[in-house]
């Protein structure tokens, strides 16, 4: 195909009739991943989120004390406030139609643009509305506005008709939204009760000034079918039903909340609890304008900043020298911390909002949760003193077994029985080091040769690794490959998995760019997600991206990922002159060391994809783990019809 195009054949036709328009809300079904992150349960969730948080918003700012969430038993969801309702009258842009519809027919249309409306707000894009809308076979959204009841029905995204007086409202106020997910977009999922009201739970423990109420029709026999939430002590009471019973280091969690108008003459505000317990791992749970933050951000690492230096600065009053050594690290093994901010106009990554990445956020949390703390501290000595000795002993704790590691390291052969296949570096700590598992002998010859000896580990694999999923232990335990695996990373697995023994900062899974090379990562993605699942919690685990192609013009030479990207390239040439000539790489071991190195193995030039788990609901990354690697075919079945309408590119 590249030479017929090189020696000037009659291409595709290409011309303006080839671009594609898409109008009004058509991109958010045609590509529904770019604005809720996929089609899978988390983004059907989502769709409830985006719902809920423009109630409230409204709560926020003051217009409303009252939200109520109802599941039907038609996996319809309603949600209604009592705010001042959407508006109703004709849009001065679009006279033919109300500001309502405006709102959920197209894309970037709300009120949280100028800050007029909204001080602080979740929404930002003004995309929330309609894409659920969009991807809804039923929206129906009633209106209580100047003691008037409105109402107007949507399906896809197509108003049913115009928005209508439906009678008078003399005791009711606000916004109610119903809506179904539409099943061509989500087929046969259901919303789950469970998961709707940690959601709904966790809201009211966001903003004190609300009164949620729970109600659903579906009764899963875990989840109360109606509950009502109003928490005056906000995160501090969120944290103390949390941890329970569990022992902590101090009495009372440490907990404020301070206005950034008051402090700085910034609009917006930072509320926080955090304790410490020896009982169970620490976690962080973060939100910016009540929307979860599950990847943190600019806010999250403000607050471990003011906590950090709070408490060396403590260690150094009361004289504790080894206070200096602790690390954010030390802070969070065992550090049980919530943080929720309010920030105008904040900027996230993604249109899902995972993370938060406003830079004035991380100084605005630092120095309002600073003072704070440093009183704290003071005024709490026998906490502090409790808090300050078990930080000083993490530290000690990890400075150790830094230690033992660089001193394991430079006699490993002997202490760990390396297999005899492990090309190992030679560095003498973990930090930097990384272990490339490579499929087959050939591409470790290839990966030897391009490989940094210092920091770069080898260990080849011959042919597909056990699937560990309904395998017994003791076959485990007789598989040379996982044998193999086991003692290169010196962790063990299973119950005996210890993450404080790992022997490489990164693991790094390089297969071929085929099927198979998936199927084998595949294999080894469940080993480590079963086995050794604080590996990946931790971000140790990642994929290479080999490339598929090489493109050479003379002396330019360029590397391509996959078809489209090698289409790209000879679409537009590579400066260069003469043929271009395409090599399709069958796998690793057909690539020289210096083209293994440029590609997948040098740190300056490489992609990597680093392995995570979506930990918005328990259980549901094992539940799909399960389904398509465990040993029922009918399972597999059933998730290849519920998915693949949506595979565009088949690789067969």
């Amino acid at each position: 195909m590249a030479e017929d195009l090189l020696a000037g054949s009659e291409p595709e036709q290409y011309d303006a009739s080839s671009i594609e328009v898409l109008e009004g809300l058509e991109p958010v079904r045609k590509r529904p991943g770019m604005y809720i992150g996929g089609t899978d349960e988390r983004a059907l969730h989502h769709m409830v989120a985006e719902v809920l948080d423009n109630s409230m918003d409204e709560a926020v700012a003051g217009h409303a004390n009252r939200i109520e969430v109802e599941l039907h038993d038609d996996n319809s969801i309603t949600v209604r406030d009592n705010g001042r309702g959407i508006p109703i009258d004709p849009h001065p842009k679009f006279p033919d139609k109300s500001a309502l519809e405006v709102i959920l027919c197209t894309l970037h249309a709300g009120g949280k643009f100028s800050g007029k409306a909204y001080e602080t707000s979740g929404g930002l894009h003004g995309v929330g509305a309609s894409v659920v809308n969009a991807l809804s076979d039923m929206m129906r959204v009633e209106v209580a506005r100047n003691r008037e009841l409105f109402a107007q029905e949507f399906s896809r995204g197509v108003p049913q008709g115009p928005v209508q007086k439906i009678g008078s409202a003399p005791n009711r106020r606000g916004t109610t939204v119903t809506f179904h997910p539409d099943p061509e977009i989500f087929n046969t999922q259901k919303l789950k009760p469970k998961r709707l009201f940690t959601m709904v739970r966790s809201k009211a423990y966001l903003f004190s000034g609300v009164e949620i109420r729970w109600k659903s029709a579906v009764d899963d026999g875990e989840t109360p079918v109606e509950a009502t939430f109003h928490f005056p002590g906000g995160l501090a009471d969120y944290l103390t039903e949390s941890l329970g019973k569990t022992t902590t280091y101090a009495d009372a969690p440490f907990a404020g909340k301070v206005s950034f108008q008051e402090k700085f003459g910034e609009p917006g505000s930072v509320e926080w609890a955090i304790n410490w317990t020896p009982s169970r791992d620490g976690f962080v749970q973060s939100y910016c304008n009540t929307v979860p933050t599950p990847e943190g951000g600019t806010h999250v690492a403000g607050f471990w900043a003011a906590i950090l230096k709070g408490i060396r600065a403590y260690g150094e009053l009361v004289g504790n020298r080894k206070a200096t050594s602790i690390t954010r690290e030390d802070l969070m093994n065992g550090g049980c911390a919530l943080v929720s901010c309010f920030i105008r106009e904040p900027a996230f990554v993604g249109q899902t909002k995972d993370r938060l990445s406003s830079e004035g956020a991380l100084k605005l949390v630092e120095n309002s949760v600073r003072d704070h703390f440093d009183n704290w501290l003071a005024n709490d000595t026998k906490s502090a003193g409790a808090i300050l000795d078990y930080l000083v002993l993490r530290a000690e704790e990890r400075l150790r077994r830094k230690q033992e590691k660089e001193t394991a390291r430079k006699t490993a052969t002997k202490k760990l029985r390396l297999p005899g296949k492990l090309v190992d570096c030679s560095a003498t700590n973990r930090e930097g080091t990384e272990l490339f598992i490579v499929e087959g002998d050939s591409a470790g010859g290839s990966a030897k040769m391009g490989r940094n000896r210092k920091t770069q580990a080898l260990l080849p694999l011959r042919g597909k690794i056990l699937n560990v999923l309904g395998a017994a232990s003791a076959k485990l335990g007789q598989n040379a490959e996982i044998n193999d695996l086991c003692q290169a990373l010196g962790t063990g697995m299973g119950t005996r998995f210890r993450l404080d023994d790992l022997r490489y900062d990164k693991i790094i899974i390089m297969t071929d760019a085929d099927v198979d090379g998936a199927h084998i990562a595949s294999l080894l993605m469940t080993f480590f997600f079963t086995q050794m699942r604080p590996l990946i919690d931790q971000g140790h685990l990642y994929l290479a991206c080999p490339p598929l192609f090489r493109l050479t013009q003379g002396a330019t030479r360029v590397y391509c990922l996959d078809e489209a990207e090698r289409d790209m390239w000879l679409a537009k040439g590579l400066g260069g002159r003469g043929k271009i000539d395409v090599s399709r790489f069958k796998g690793l071991g057909e690539m020289d060391a210096k083209d293994l190195k440029e590609t997948t193995m040098d740190p300056a030039q490489r992609k990597l994809i680093r392995v995570s788990i979506d930990d918005d609901e328990p259980g549901e990354t094992g539940d799909l783990v399960e389904r398509l690697m465990g040993k029922k075919p009918e399972l597999r079945f059933q998730y290849i019809q519920e998915n693949a309408r949506f595979v565009e590119e088949l690789d067969v």
